[in-house]
């Protein structure tokens, strides 16, 4: 009895062995027929990192992809913000990784980002709690309050703006685009007005926003750590504010911005730390992304005069009708300013304020013969695309008229005569 009972664990033994030397072998294969891309991983940990975001920040940001384009083809291999990392600048490799579902790819951040966003950023919680924050917000941006308020803010920080410029001296395009920005989405998210509050806070997240590309190391005298300190300083700042508000009690009335319309929903889940990591991952885009589109909006036009006369020109007519009115400025005024909506898009292509988005493998995936690795990051590089010449006719050249639609209903924002379907 017992050498039966040996010879059937032993069966069983070899049994499961084959079974696993043969699923081992058979993806073996099955990844031979698919080749991991070209490239290198560069130094250990940090890998290609330095070089990635040194030239992030320089003039021509696309330089150190289109190098290693040059080299190993448009897709390769890479070590970037500590992870293992497939580059994509190919339209048709990133769209596929894009549109995949999250048994294939899901969302990834640098782990310096990650680190500083917090667990409680918008970026990194999911399920109920993540549709209820986008739900509650996305209804109040929408809402014809905040947007005739922000139009009214918009005009009143230009115009003190303006008020200060003087002929004699320089004009700082990104620093007033940041200051003008910053004000008015921070008035939208939690009603702060100019002054030693805001200074303050800007300060500190100018500190803190530095450290969201950089070397994902927490010790004293890196730019991370710097930046996690001035994370702290700034959620304290908040904190503060969505304290006073509980205290004085949350009223019935129309919300007059962001916190107030989380403070009105009676969730447990919605914590002060919750709300303040989300208010200030929200701050980002009056300090980042729109001061910089506004700046290059400036350059790309002062270059062109000829589309700085036709945005000018269909400006003034706007201010002309709106005068001859009695109407001030509204929100859907720019409806009526097709060429300008042209020049912005133009803008955004060139600027390239999203520079790629970042996916993890969640096993291994084959896209016209080149594998990502399970645990792999994917990063879809879009500035390769947008300033592809097989895209778009002189992709260096600034010329919104290639938006412009015409009479058929075809957009020539690709090669002249083709529909366009490569702008991301």
């Amino acid at each position: 009895m017992v050498d039966m009972s040996m010879w059937i664990v032993l069966g069983t033994a070899i049994f499961l062995s084959t079974m696993i030397l043969y699923r081992k072998r058979f993806r073996l294969r099955s990844l031979q027929r698919s080749t991991l891309p070209l490239g290198t991983l560069g130094w250990p940990f940090i890998g290609e990192t330095i070089e990635f975001v040194s030239c992030a920040y320089s003039d021509r940001p696309e330089t150190f992809m289109d190098k290693r384009c040059r080299i190993y083809g448009k897709v390769f291999k890479s070590h970037i913000f500590g992870s293992p990392t497939i580059v994509s600048t190919d339209a048709e490799v990133s769209k596929f990784a894009l549109q995949s579902d999250a048994k294939t790819f899901v969302p990834s951040y640098p782990k310096s980002l990650t680190e500083l966003m917090g667990e409680s950023s918008i970026l990194l919680i999911n399920g109920s709690l993540q549709r209820k924050i986008h739900g509650l917000i996305g209804a109040f941006f929408k809402s014809p309050h905040l947007k005739a308020q922000i139009t009214k803010d918009m005009h009143k920080y230009v115009q003190e703006s303006m008020e200060t410029w003087k002929d004699d001296h320089p004009i700082y395009v990104q620093d007033e685009a940041k200051n003008i920005a910053f004000q008015v989405l921070v008035k939208a998210l939690i009603s702060l007005d100019p002054g030693e509050e805001m200074e303050l806070l800007k300060k500190q997240f100018q500190e803190f926003i530095s450290g969201l590309m950089s070397l994902p190391i927490n010790i004293p005298g890196t730019q991370l750590y710097r930046s996690l300190k001035a994370k702290k300083k700034v959620a304290k700042l908040v904190q503060n504010i969505i304290q006073a508000r509980r205290k004085n009690g949350i009223s019935a009335r129309v919300p007059k911005d962001v916190l107030d319309v989380l403070l009105n929903d009676s969730s447990e889940q919605l914590t002060d730390d919750l709300l303040a990591d989300n208010i200030i991952d929200m701050m980002i885009p009056g300090e980042d992304s729109v001061p910089v589109l506004m700046t290059l909006a400036v350059k790309y036009l002062s270059d062109c005069p000829s589309a700085l006369q036709q945005l000018t020109e269909e400006n003034l007519e706007l201010k002309k009708l709106k005068a001859q009115l009695g109407q001030p400025l509204c929100w859907s005024d720019y409806l009526s300013l097709p060429f300008t909506q042209t020049v912005i898009t133009e803008t955004l292509r060139m600027g390239n304020i999203i520079i790629g988005v970042m996916r993890k493998a969640m096993k291994d995936v084959e896209i016209k013969g080149y594998l990502i690795p399970k645990g792999w990051c994917f990063f879809a590089y879009f500035r390769s695309i947008h300033l592809d010449e097989n895209h778009y006719d002189w992709p260096y050249k600034f010329n919104p008229w290639r938006w412009q639609v015409f009479s058929d209903g075809f957009n020539l924002g690709g090669r002249t005569g083709q529909r366009h379907e490569h702008y991301l």
